[in-house]
């Protein structure tokens, strides 16, 4: 979580998120928004007694990581919510966050990936250097567990350094489950976590960033013949393009809202032999039909003529002979670059996450030959190309519609992640779209 609070603080100005009013944030949602799109490795310590089955004493996970501080929904890297009530000092918000299980990888696609945690939680400010926090959160299975957080904050130039104490109370179903590994029961205890991160501006919009921690883990816990070690490190090292804190947000940019509509065809070719028009067809001629909206965010990265847009979608994975019909959330940054030749032209690229509740034919399938138990949640990228048709039929009142090609593919990143249940592979859609400017 500290990581996530010191990514987030990257794009922050002159103060907190906290102490910015709610007539601020409308004031700018016109304007360019904070966000940040970023990369990290994670690498943590395994405290569990498997030392006689493998060697590894660390495990380490690839992280691509969304930022948005919107009017009421909020990305912050590896934790995303809603904020339900704020007043000048406080807020109330509703919170989903990544909980990693710090198993040997090998095991990590076996025994099933990393999960989330969602509740409640309550943030208190003091001043613009001190915060503390209070969550209720339970994971999908509802074993709950607590945890009290002071933090501070402080802006060094282009350093920005954050550290942190928690206290994390968790119940006998969440220890036994997560560190008693269902093989052992273990009481209710507390946890103590400390440690910090710390931000460095490098140039314009790029950002370095770290973080690392250490966790005492409770009298139970410790106790347990399933955990080896009393205590567990965590490490990150990453980067990621965020808004230029030197420089004043934008009051006005030059991009609009857009609905984009999208139709497309399952194809097992990979992405390489895709782009070399060696692309082969799906035998059941499963398909999808989209919807995205395009929040702008920005219109420059790095100086560069850049339309950036958060953009959550929607999909639906229509039925066929081998799959009844299923849907696909996603959430995502996408950037646009416009040229003229001789009309408008776009290449557009979006980095997120997907997350479908039922897995497709089409990936299922890979699974299958691979021999992979697959994960509802992967990695989603966007690739696309299209015209604008008012400058291709010199008609003004179509300036505002695209129509193009994209391709929507849900991928693991190549076994790097265990947010993604360490695996190869995916599904590819070749997709027709038509998106309005709103």
């Amino acid at each position: 979580m500290a990581l996530a609070e010191s990514e987030e603080a990257l794009h922050l100005q002159s103060k907190p998120q906290g102490m910015i009013s709610v007539h601020d944030l409308r004031a700018r949602r016109d304007g360019e928004q904070q966000w940040g799109i970023a990369a990290t490795i994670r690498t943590a310590s395994i405290p569990y007694a498997t030392k006689d089955v493998v060697e590894d004493t660390s495990v380490s996970s690839f992280l691509p990581l969304m930022f948005y501080e919107g009017d009421r929904v909020f990305l912050r890297g590896m934790e995303g919510g809603l904020n339900l009530y704020r007043q000048d000092s406080w807020e109330l918000n509703a919170l989903l966050r990544m909980h990693f299980i710090d198993i040997p990888s090998s095991f990590q696609n076996q025994i099933g990936g990393d999960t989330a945690d969602y509740g409640l939680q309550y943030r208190y400010l003091w001043g613009e250097t001190y915060s503390a926090e209070l969550e209720l959160l339970s994971d999908p299975s509802g074993r709950m567990s607590t945890q009290a957080v002071f933090q501070g904050d402080y802006l060094l130039g282009d350093w920005r350094l954050k550290p942190e104490l928690s206290a994390i109370w968790k119940d006998r179903d969440y220890n036994s489950y997560y560190y008693g590994l269902q093989q052992e029961e273990i009481g209710a205890g507390v946890d103590v976590k400390a440690g910090g991160s710390a931000a460095y501006h490098v140039t314009s919009n790029l950002y370095l960033f770290a973080g690392a921690h250490a966790r005492y883990f409770d009298s139970q816990v410790r106790a347990s013949d399933v955990v080896e070690d009393d205590w567990q490190g965590e490490f990150y090292l990453g980067f990621g393009f965020f808004n230029d804190q030197s420089q004043p947000r934008k009051k006005e940019i030059g991009n609009q809202p857009y609905l984009r509509i999208a139709h497309g065809w399952a194809t097992p070719s990979n992405i390489g032999d895709i782009f070399a028009f060696n692309r082969e067809k799906d035998p059941f001629n499963n398909q999808l039909s989209s919807v995205f909206y395009g929040y702008p965010l920005t219109d420059e990265l790095f100086g560069l003529p850049l339309d950036i847009f958060l953009t959550p979608g929607v999909v639906w994975h229509w039925s066929s002979d081998v799959q009844p019909s299923s849907q696909e959330y996603l959430m995502a940054i996408k950037a646009y670059y416009t040229f003229d030749w001789p009309v408008k032209w776009r290449f557009g690229l979006a980095e997120g996450l997907s997350y479908a509740n039922r897995i497709t034919y089409i990936e299922q399938s890979e699974m299958d030959r691979k021999g992979y138990e697959p994960s509802k949640l992967l990695n989603y990228l966007d690739f696309s190309f299209d015209v604008n048709l008012g400058y291709m039929f010199n008609n003004r009142k179509l300036d505002g519609v695209w129509a193009g090609y994209s391709l929507h593919h849900r991928s693991a990143i190549f076994e790097s992640a265990s947010q993604f249940g360490r695996i190869k592979g995916g599904s590819n859609y070749n997709t027709v779209y038509i998106q309005f400017d709103l």
